[in-house]
């Protein structure tokens, strides 16, 4: 195949991803990363990795509370094969790990933590606020700030009180993580989690300006997800020796049930 007959295809795909059978997935033009066009974004990726956890010896009893994500370099917006497997069996506490693998290395290494679940319904309480709907909301061009093809598949609307470091938004998207699956709610929105590292840019990126790529993301939540709308309400730290900290309360139409971190590296672009 051709790179300009792979291209189109890519551009007529739906999906973020083609299952090519055991464990091997193909990312289509929507998994495209911001910061290089020939790699993925890290929100898809993550999702994927979200999937494969889910999918694997799952348990009615048990539900995943964290997600850890390294990532170890770039990821290549290319076939890329998940392997997943169990680091600590247990009656009621469970970890996995999976990676995502492309080109002879390993592009993320994720590990999860599954609890048995059990209703303490009487003592659920939470001090975040939820935040206003999406209703609420107005568009907003995330397409003139950042490149890629992620970014071009999701829609974004953003609350009042947005500003350089912090912001509030609302984010979904109309396309499947995987071509012919139905992803749970969950997945669905792990898949959208790592876009908060750009929906608040402290600094405009770009040449002249500065890169902040995060290296992870840890994701926490308190609360199973439901729905197709993921808000964030997103702060970002930058420090004086070159580490910066994008962190976020998590919401769905429901109210928060979790948060996430990254943490960044800042360099001055040419």
């Amino acid at each position: 195949m051709n790179p300009q007959t792979e291209e189109s295809e890519l551009h007529m795909a739906d999906s973020y991803y083609r299952s090519l059978g055991d464990g091997r997935f193909e990312a289509t033009l929507h998994s495209q990363g911001a910061w290089n066009d020939h790699e993925q974004h890290m929100a898809p990726a993550s999702g994927l990795l979200a999937h494969c956890l889910e999918q694997f010896q799952p348990r009615p009893d048990l539900r995943m509370a964290r997600i850890s994500y390294e990532i170890l370099g770039l990821i290549p917006l290319d076939t890329v094969e998940v392997v997943t497997r169990m680091v600590r069996p247990g009656k009621t506490i469970e970890l996995l790990e999976t990676e995502m693998n492309a080109n002879g290395r390993t592009a993320i290494r994720a590990r999860a933590w599954r609890l048995a679940t059990s209703d303490t319904a009487v003592i659920a309480a939470t001090g975040d606020e939820p935040l206003p709907g999406p209703d609420q909301a107005v568009p907003h061009d995330a397409v003139a700030e950042w490149p890629g093809g992620y970014i071009q598949s999701i829609e974004v609307r953003r609350l009042p009180g947005h500003s350089p470091g912090h912001g509030r938004v609302w984010l979904r998207t109309p396309h499947p993580l995987v071509e012919g699956v139905t992803s749970t709610d969950m997945v669905r929105l792990i898949g959208l989690m790592d876009t908060a590292n750009g929906i608040a840019t402290r600094v405009p990126p770009g040449p002249g300006s500065w890169a902040f790529p995060n290296v992870d993301l840890q994701v926490h939540l308190h609360r199973q997800p439901t729905g197709e709308w993921l808000g964030l309400e997103t702060n970002v730290t930058f420090g004086s020796d070159g580490i910066g900290l994008t962190s976020s309360v998590l919401h769905d139409l429901d109210g928060p049930f979790g948060r996430t971190e990254q943490i960044l590296t800042l360099r001055k672009l040419a």
